[in-house]
């Protein structure tokens, strides 16, 4: 049982859902992704509540979605890619629980991710990614207490990680 939340930041297609997802499920842990809250909550795709409704509104619903989950039970949690951008977001996350930045080369996130897939980068080619990517690093390294290397493989990310939220458990 967690003892405070455990929140994964990264730059989007980093693992940290999925190796989140998996990781909770290996500890048998309570798993929220706030994109996914949002998405649930407005009955939308990521994507249609961007192009409908705007990025600062998304933006603030998921400054929502992670105070209710800061006074929820703990769980761990995999945040969108931009909101460790948001300071408040930030100093929400570090009196709650412990950060974890879920680290990929950004050459293995362009080989992998679907840009299609991405809101901040739906429209966008690699340069963006590139960009986006440059735009957050500062971010996660910032705010994280811990740094998972997520190099190698999802088979030995999703070891690393289970084995890293035990030693916090």
């Amino acid at each position: 049982m967690l003892g405070m939340h455990i929140f994964l930041v990264g730059m989007s297609g980093g693992g940290k859902t999925t190796l989140g997802r998996r990781a909770a499920a290996n500890l048998n842990l309570r798993f929220v992704d706030t994109d996914q809250r949002v998405s649930d909550m407005m009955g939308m795709t990521v994507n249609q509540i961007y192009d409908s409704l705007g990025e600062d509104f998304f933006r603030n619903m998921e400054s929502g979605v992670l105070i209710e989950l800061a006074l929820d039970a703990p769980c761990l949690v995999s945040t969108g890619g931009g909101l460790p951008t948001v300071r408040e977001n930030v100093l929400l996350m570090q009196n709650h629980g412990v950060i974890i930045h879920i680290n990929r080369p950004l050459d293995q996130i362009l080989s992998d991710i679907k840009v299609d897939r991405r809101p901040t980068l739906k429209d966008g080619s690699h340069e963006d990614v590139i960009h986006e990517y440059n735009r957050h690093i500062g971010y996660y390294h910032a705010c994280a207490d811990y740094t998972l290397d997520n190099s190698s493989g999802y088979a030995l990310g999703v070891a690393r990680l289970t084995e890293m939220i035990q030693g916090l458990m």
